[in-house]
């Protein structure tokens, strides 16, 4: 098992940044992707971005150029970093580790963007 704790959500104006933090525990080893998630009411959950075991990154061309997938491996946490925030980035954001065939899953943290 793979557990996965969000952080980092809130309340922010358009063109501010925030940043997401996502801690792995348990069983990591062997996690093959981890990634980002976001679900706005109504719409159905959509890939924000992925960063693979071996470093490479994949990102929605909605948020490529503004938002950075990176990790820690010292600390088994994946950040998003999110810059030029616009109303249409709020979501609940949701963290997922790809191990075997396995998708593990963060309880989500809310991004809010309005002025």
């Amino acid at each position: 098992q793979v557990q996965l704790v969000e952080s980092g959500g809130g309340l922010v104006q358009p063109g501010g940044s925030l940043r997401l933090s996502c801690a792995a525990s348990g069983s990591i080893f062997g996690i093959n992707a981890m990634g980002w998630y976001r679900q706005a009411p109504g719409k159905q959950r959509e890939l924000v971005a992925v960063i693979f075991r071996g470093g490479s990154t994949n990102y929605a061309d909605s948020v490529k150029g503004r938002f950075t997938i990176s990790r820690d491996n010292a600390k088994n946490t994946v950040y998003l970093q999110m810059n030029s925030l616009k109303p249409e980035d709020t979501a609940v954001y949701l963290c997922n580790a790809h191990k075997a065939t396995v998708l593990y899953w963060g309880q989500g943290t809310q991004v809010t963007v309005s002025s």
